[in-house]
């Protein structure tokens, strides 16, 4: 009779097993255009994180030697992004904690205690009141996850964690971006100061020519002043493009994990060629973005924690399982007269909490909300980033057309005036002036040129790295075996 009296309870702890309350997730909609305005009509599905596929070396399609060799060391070396990788091993280690509670907890416990007992509270004392007292047991605990509290805690931690190998992701193209921007940027000032050396020594040429003129008497003071402040003012700018190339220099030792001191990289002008874009540019490019993935996770999170919260509202049924040996001699403490042991379940409920419990649900309706938010504007802006490059490609390509054309006249002005100036028929003012505007289209057209570039890495970046397909990152394959 007392073991059918048993039997009812676990049939009800059993059947209620799986009764996981709080809402099943589902991706939340975003509102996404039919098509990029920017990249002839590209069409768009419904965008699935693929932030586990590698953008793979995409940085090589620039094809500059000391370029490739210079981004790897960004995974390997730089601190921020081990940074993002350690947060990202906590975030792994949390979601083993929190899938350890679905499983028992067993623990022992020798002691051997001695204890003396008051004569006056032992009224039949017989002189002697020191007692030995020598425990040996076992018990064990486990909670029923009828509501789902843990296995919805569980399921945040694994979002939690595909956010955090996200934000690695994240960190890591972001430094490469980084890296790869500066380095043209810095490939840029160098082409500025080979120009503006390649004018200085033209213009040494002209100030000793107006020299020689001014000595033959076929020039005045006038002009050779004029070629000297020419000259000087060239030497200044020249000087001047060094403190950003220092700058940039010293920003890619430390992308790279090194200080400064110990990079040197050589001067080079911009003579890489810009790679083409694909003409239809599709989809599932974007859908590899880490921060847009990382954001639906967290969303994914989100909604696992209102779970949490409603799981409160339920009884917890706890399982405890106690026994052991107990005697005053350490001599025959295993021995089955000295046995004992307690089994049964443990039901609890809170009755009155003024409204603590549905404050933290209603605190788990809104965090999801916001993520919900933060989902849908990371997108927008990946959208906005895209289209923002991509406009940018195309009306840089079409001002660098006008500015090359710009930059010819201005050379062949230059060219006339300074034959008019050896005939006599001008002034050295002139030539200084037509020089100049010269020498300035041409640093426009470079200054374009690696606004080009800076728009090509901006928009590599902004489609999760690139236009190529790869294979699965190392630390996201260690998430995907963590939901195994």
């Amino acid at each position: 009779m007392r073991h059918t009296m048993k039997t009812p309870i676990w049939l009800l702890l059993f059947s209620l097993a799986g009764c996981t309350v709080g809402p099943d997730y589902i991706k939340p909609e975003v509102d996404t255009p039919a098509a990029f305005k920017q990249a002839d009509g590209t069409q768009w599905k419904q965008a699935e994180p693929q932030d586990h596929v590698q953008r793979g070396p995409w940085w090589q399609v620039f094809n500059d030697e000391l370029l490739n060799q210079l981004v790897p060391q960004v995974e390997v070396s730089n601190q921020t992004l081990r940074a993002a990788l350690a947060r990202y091993q906590q975030a792994v280690a949390g979601t083993r904690a929190a899938r350890a509670d679905l499983f028992p907890t067993i623990g022992s416990t020798l002691s051997r205690t001695r204890s003396q007992s008051s004569q006056l509270g032992n009224r039949t004392f017989n002189g002697n009141r020191l007692n030995t007292n020598n425990t040996l047991s076992a018990n064990l605990s486990w909670e029923a996850d009828i509501w789902g509290r843990i296995s919805r805690t569980v399921e945040a931690n694994r979002a939690g964690t595909d956010a955090s190998a996200s934000d690695v992701s994240a960190a890591l193209l972001s430094a490469q971006a980084e890296l790869v921007q500066n380095y043209f940027a810095l490939r840029l000032a160098d082409s500025q100061r080979l120009v503006l050396e390649d004018s200085i020594a033209t213009y040494e040429k002209s100030l000793q020519q107006t020299r020689n003129r001014y000595a033959a008497g076929v020039a005045s003071k006038a002009d050779v002043v004029q070629a000297e402040t020419q000259l000087n003012a060239t030497r200044a700018q020249a000087l001047d493009t060094g403190i950003q190339r220092a700058q940039l220099e010293n920003a890619i030792a430390v992308l790279t994990g090194k200080p400064p001191s110990s990079l040197s990289i050589p001067v080079t002008r911009l003579t890489e060629q810009l790679p083409l874009v694909p003409v239809g540019l599709p989809s599932q490019l974007l859908e590899r973005r880490p921060d847009v993935a990382a954001a639906e996770r967290r969303v994914a999170a989100a909604n696992a924690q209102i779970g949490v919260a409603k799981a409160a509202f339920f009884p917890t049924v706890n399982l405890s399982v106690n026994g052991g040996f107990q005697s005053t001699s350490s001599a025959n403490l295993i021995d089955i007269a000295n046995r004992f042991w307690s089994v049964g379940p443990a039901l609890a409920l809170t009755l009155f909490d003024a409204g603590r419990r549905r404050a933290l649900s209603d605190q788990a309706i809104a965090a999801y909300d916001e993520q919900v938010a933060n989902y849908r504007q990371t997108t927008l802006t990946a959208f906005q980033e895209v289209e923002d490059n991509l406009a940018a490609l195309n009306v840089l390509q079409q001002e660098i057309v006008l500015q090359t054309q710009a930059l010819q006249a201005a050379r062949q002005s230059l060219e006339i005036s300074t034959n008019q100036y050896q005939a006599g028929l001008i002034s050295y003012l002139d030539v200084v002036t037509v020089a100049n505007i010269a020498l300035n289209n041409e640093r426009t057209l470079l200054t374009l040129r690696g606004q080009q570039f800076a728009a090509t890495v901006q928009l590599m970046r902004a489609l999760g790295g690139g236009w190529e397909p790869g294979t699965a990152l190392p630390h996201m394959q260690e998430s995907a075996r963590q939901k195994e």
